[in-house]
């Protein structure tokens, strides 16, 4: 095993939701999203694999072929009443608010900057391991994953583009986080 930890960080692939603008709820994987995932995804040697709890994050990783265990901290941004909703069906004050203000969670769910110092709480927890390590998890994780890594301000997460299947790698080396790549 190697003396940094690799991180591989992989977004589901589509879901109905991704596809009508809406808030997710506990989905499957669309028929796209089925075939967005394939062999050619290639993530190299992998010494352990977690994913989110969510359906889409375990159908996701069953297709790459992981065995992963499953992660609550990976959990999706929680949109609270808003979930299913499709995003003009949300007030424009109350959404406008949410998408400016980092702090607010005006909805019933999750603010950004709890879901940034949730993952970057996870982040943090694996500095005590070794290798390559792949998770299966929601675009807001990713992110939030990069802002903390980049201590970045969490108004910068909205400007951070993670589409399905996505793959970002991070290192972790002598207690810092590094941006390998992303893609």
């Amino acid at each position: 095993m190697s003396e940094i930890v690799r991180l591989t960080l992989v977004s589901h692939a589509m879901t109905d939701a991704m596809a009508a603008g809406r808030f997710p709820r506990d989905e499957a994987l669309n028929a796209l999203g089925q075939r967005q995932v394939d062999a050619t995804v290639d993530l190299g040697v992998v010494d352990a694999a977690v994913c989110a709890p969510e359906t889409r994050t375990r159908q996701t990783a069953d297709l790459l072929g992981l065995r992963a265990e499953t992660e609550p901290l990976l959990a999706d941004l929680n949109c609270g009443a808003w979930r299913g909703s499709v995003l003009g069906g949300v007030g424009p004050a109350e959404l406008t608010l949410w998408l400016t203000d980092p702090t607010q969670a005006p909805h019933g769910g999750e603010s950004v900057v709890d879901l940034v110092t949730r993952v970057g709480g996870w982040l943090d927890s694996l500095a005590d391991r070794r290798g390559r390590l792949v998770a299966v998890t929601h675009p807001s994780v990713v992110r939030a994953a990069v802002v903390y890594a980049l201590s970045a301000p969490s108004a910068s997460f909205w400007r951070v583009d993670v589409g399905p299947v996505c793959r970002t790698v991070m290192h972790l080396r002598g207690g810092s986080w590094t941006l390998r790549s992303t893609g």
